[in-house]
């Protein structure tokens, strides 16, 4: 095991310290140019789409979900453990100030993500009994013809059920069942076995049914663990400036605090913004285009607009609030990290103790517990159902129940695995699946200019 996790690290490292920097930031740059700052010009409407259609009760749909079914069920995928552990193992070893490179990840790939939304509607095909099909294997496949885009488009697809189907959903797991023994005392396997069973339950519901919950969970586990965290900072108010400070300061000088030469220690503190950042919102990694494809909207930008919000709510809003927690309470001031020094602290009980501060170990602890179930278990729905997706196009539908019971032992085994190894392999294949998904979009990126120029390109697709 620690063979294959330094294997992993390797990987991993030449990956996040220059492969997902150089195609993240460069193709959010370049969606960002192309569209005239979309992300700038067009948020306004994009919230007003967004909260426009806000509903919890969206109804079946004969084929595809109503828009904010679509948009609930990949912020689903988008807020996760990525945006509780992942925002704090970013600080724990790239500094306070990886959140700024997170931030910056997350602003360009806004552009990114509503050019997946965009191709994703504009490549969809319905199947015989109207179930809507869509994701970057089909815009792969209409970026390359021939032996090419068969190679890309089958290559993101192992890569995404290794990655979601699988070692995500591990990842996920893993999370809940260490939060809740730590906070409950309640062994992580026995919580692996009732994740599993509800979890399978869902699953035999189909789109609708994962519709159906995510639409519901999304806004108020969102809405608790804001009001949470907002008490936290409010008790903490006179530390909020100099924390905001320091996520600047670090940004540029993480030596200063995390120790080593400059040089490497800013690579540090980029690579894991870059890092966490792609783990937390997945714009440019080819996840959320699944659940997008299924929006029954007017036309692509309406959808392409949503997406460009949900990266927004995941990382500005949702991150952003556990790092000014945890950077208020643990570093600023007389915090128990403000001298860099991390021993007993880890990222997986980081967060409970940020918010154990401030309402007490026992409840601070239960609250992030809490949090991290619901964020937790809403990510593997939507992940297990992108798995599928792809399942379904390399091996027919009769292979996607074998698929789900899979799935479900690798939800059960995330409670009991080593968490480093399982968040290694999670972060390799989640940004191996950057690769083809990046080149297919700049491929196409006419297609997502002509959208957003008329705003009306392609049919209404209910």
């Amino acid at each position: 095991m620690e063979s294959l996790l330094h294997v992993v690290q390797t990987i991993n490292g030449y990956l996040s310290d220059y492969v997902l920097i150089i195609m993240l930031i460069g193709a959010g740059l370049y969606f960002s140019i192309k569209t005239r700052f979309v992300q700038i010009r067009c948020f306004g409407e994009g919230m007003r789409h967004v909260f426009g259609n806000f509903s919890l009760h969206g109804g079946k749909h004969e084929s595809g979900m109503s828009s904010f079914q679509a948009l609930t069920t990949a912020i689903a995928a988008q807020v996760g453990t990525g945006n509780i552990v992942g925002a704090c193992g970013a600080i724990l070893v790239g500094g306070p100030g990886a959140i700024f490179w997170m931030w910056l990840i997350a602003f360009f790939g806004m552009a990114t993500n509503y050019a997946e939304a965009v191709l994703a509607q504009e490549t969809r095909k319905i199947d015989a009994d109207g179930t809507v099909l869509g994701g970057p294997v089909y815009y792969i496949k209409t970026a390359f013809k021939g032996k090419f885009g068969t190679f890309l488009a089958v290559f993101f697809s192992v890569a995404i059920i290794l990655a979601l189907g699988f070692m995500g959903c591990m990842v996920q797991s893993n999370s809940i069942g260490e939060a809740c023994q730590n906070a409950f005392g309640i062994p992580s396997w026995t919580v692996g076995i009732a994740v599993a069973v509800i979890a399978s339950f869902i699953f035999i519901g189909g789109t609708n049914r994962i519709a159906a919950v995510t639409e519901k969970i999304v806004p108020v586990m969102a809405i608790l663990y804001l009001l949470g965290g907002l008490v936290v900072l409010i008790m903490r108010a006179k530390y909020v400036p100099e924390t905001i400070g320091m996520i600047f300061k670090y940004a540029f000088v993480p030596s200063a605090l995390i120790g080593g030469g400059v040089g490497e220690a800013l690579k540090i503190a980029v690579s894991q913004g870059a890092k966490r950042g792609l783990f937390s919102n997945e714009a440019g990694m080819g996840s959320t285009p699944h659940a997008h494809a299924m929006a029954n909207v007017n036309c692509p930008h309406e959808q392409g607009i949503s997406a460009m919000i949900a990266v927004f709510i995941d990382t500005i809003v949702v991150v952003s609030m556990t790092a000014l927690v945890v950077i208020s309470t643990l570093y600023a001031g007389d915090g128990p990290l403000a001298d860099g020094s991390a021993d007993g602290i880890a990222k997986t009980n980081m967060a409970q103790m940020a918010f154990g501060s401030v309402f007490g170990e026992s409840f601070g602890g239960a609250f992030v517990a809490i949090c991290l179930l619901f964020f937790a278990f809403s990510t593997i729905l939507s992940w297990n159902l992108f798995g599928k997706i792809n399942v379904n196009y390399l091996f027919g539908k009769k292979a996607v129940r074998v698929y789900e019971v899979i799935a479900i032992g690798f939800i059960f085994l995330g409670s009991c695995l080593s968490n480093d190894l399982v968040w290694e392999l999670a972060d390799m294949f989640n940004q191996l699946m950057v690769v083809p998904n990046v080149i297919a979009l700049i491929a196409l990126s006419g297609l997502v200019v002509a959208a957003e120029k008329s705003k009306t390109t392609g049919k209404n697709k209910k």
